[in-house]
């Protein structure tokens, strides 16, 4: 008896021609069968690569090359160095879903005309106990949140979700890999977002070049986060989203005070 196929491993492999990139992954058509590389070693001569079956990718997968932990499979920090041979597309979608988890299903679906997306409000008004709080985050701040938590140099799928003034990514800033609604990831971050805006606040005296310093500090150190911090602990000050968010905070103030770094 035949396998039986599955439509979204089958509408992806009709997408992949001589080669396809999803999030970092480069699928490479070899005959019948595809092999799977971090897309930094595509042209890497395969011998310097070391082999991994399908099924056991999820090694690479849950860790960095340094050994932290990957909370996000979606994180633009997947480990390179290795190679995979898919022999047909069972093996295909054992791999894909080693490395990003339901992104065959989430892409197939996004195909729709009309994608199974969940908008931010959808999502916070079911939400009960401690992520309530999230419903009380206005639009601007929902934004804020989103371009924050969501950025591509944290997170490589496509947003389709949105809130009111806040619209999908394209998928020339991210990938193919689809995000259909907010994760638990962006949840929590929306949770201490609005915790951190219903504290006392302070008000604090800075000229226009005082400004441009922090401006300056903050994107230095989200362009060089600390390898000691985890990326889902935003009780950490220095966390990368938390930094950001700061910066879009920045970005959000009157227009005489919207100060360039190198001004």
């Amino acid at each position: 008896m035949a396998a039986a196929t599955n439509p979204a491993v089958e509408a992806l492999i009709a997408r992949i021609g001589d080669d396809l990139l999803l999030g970092q992954v480069s699928i490479g058509r070899t005959g019948k069968s595809f092999e799977l590389r971090h897309v930094a070693d595509r042209d890497a001569p395969a011998e310097k690569l070391r082999r991994v079956q399908p099924g056991e990718l999820r090694g690479p997968a849950q860790f960095t090359s340094g050994g932290g932990f990957r909370p996000l499979k979606s994180a633009p920090d997947l480990q390179t160095g290795w190679r995979s041979t898919a022999h047909d597309a069972a093996e295909l979608e054992l791999a894909l879903n080693q490395l990003y988890p339901g992104a065959i299903a989430d892409w197939h679906a996004a195909q729709c005309p009309s994608p199974p997306v969940t908008h931010f409000r959808e999502f916070a008004n079911r939400q009960t106990g401690m992520y309530r709080i999230t419903t009380m985050l206005s639009d601007a701040q929902v934004a804020r949140v989103a371009r924050s938590c969501c950025h591509e140099s944290i997170c490589l799928k496509r947003r389709l979700w949105t809130a009111e003034g806040l619209a999908p990514d394209r998928v020339d800033e991210k990938s193919l890999i689809p995000c259909l609604e907010p994760c638990a990831v962006m949840l929590e971050f929306a949770r201490k977002a609005m915790r951190i805006e219903q504290e006392g606040k302070l008000k604090v005296e800075l000229s226009l070049a005082d400004l441009a310093t922090i401006r300056a500090a903050l994107e230095t150190a989200v362009a060089h986060p600390a390898s000691d911090g985890r990326q889902a602990d935003f009780d950490s000050p220095n966390n990368p989203r938390r930094l950001r968010l700061i910066l879009e905070k920045l970005a959000a103030l009157p227009k005489p005070l919207r100060v360039e770094a190198d001004e």
